[in-house]
Formats: structure tokens, sequence, C-alpha cells
């Protein structure tokens, strides 16, 4: 009797552990989609943002309605952009450097703060809704909507 249950012991402290592990990597897992999501909210608020400067007039410090995101920076929106030209907050560090059709780059990093985490990209093409679009972790640029 004494060797059954030392074996049922064993098989329990098996059977805990494994379901640590699995509930450890589903959390990782869900953490990171979670990060991703967060990281698409607030690349489109800046997309957004940056339709709504590119549709106010030049008297009012906005790009004049000029079809063009060439004279954007995120610091004319109210982002709070470091040196680097790059804006950050608890999600992730993001970039728009002007140009013609604006892509926005964010970056979220491990807690090494070198190994990438997600990396989120979106489009801008326009100042509609459909001018927008988005790839998460993906290997290319996403593509302006036709």
């Amino acid at each position: 009797m004494g060797q059954q249950q030392l074996l049922l012991l064993v098989l329990g402290i098996v059977i805990v552990g494994l379901a640590v592990v699995v509930g450890i990597q589903a959390f990782s897992e869900n953490q990171k989609k979670a990060n991703a999501d967060a990281m698409v909210n607030d690349a489109i608020r800046i997309a957004s943002d940056a339709q709504a400067w590119l549709l106010k007039p030049q008297a009012f410090g906005g790009g004049a309605g000029t079809g063009d995101f060439s004279a954007f920076n995120m610091a004319q929106v109210g982002y709070e952009v470091a040196s680097s030209g790059k804006y950050s907050n608890l999600n992730g560090e993001y970039d728009a450097p002007g140009a013609a059709d604006l892509m926005i780059t964010g970056t979220s990093y491990e807690s090494d703060g070198t190994t990438v985490l997600n990396e989120v990209k979106v489009i801008v093409c326009g100042t509609s809704p459909e001018d927008i679009a988005t790839l998460v972790n993906g290997t290319s640029d996403p593509t302006c909507p036709s």
C-alpha cells in the first residue's frame, strides 16, 4: 500500500506541474495578443488624428486638405515625442514619419528590451475610414486600400 500511495503522490505532482506550465503558456500567449490589440488601437488612434490634422486648415495648424501627409509629425497633434521622434506608451513605441501616404509603425519589446514582442503597421492613404489598412506581425508593409 505504501508504494501505491507514493506512486499516486508522484503522479499528482507531475499533473500539477504540467497544469502550471500550460497555464503559464496560455497566459503568455494571451498577454501577447492583448498587447497586439492595444497597439492596433493606439496606431488607429494616431491614424485618425493624422486624418483630422490633414483636414484642418493651415491657419489652425493643420495640413489644409492637401491630401499629403509629408508635413505631418505626431507632435503637431499632441503626442509627446522623444528626441528620436517616436511616441511611446505602456503598449509600445510608435513612429510616423511624414510621407505622401503615412505609415505608422508600432513596436513592443519583451522584458529584455531587445526582442520584438509585436510589430504593428498602419498605412493612411486619405481622410476617410476606408483609407486605413493595418498589418500585425507581418513580413511586408500594408498597402493602401483601393
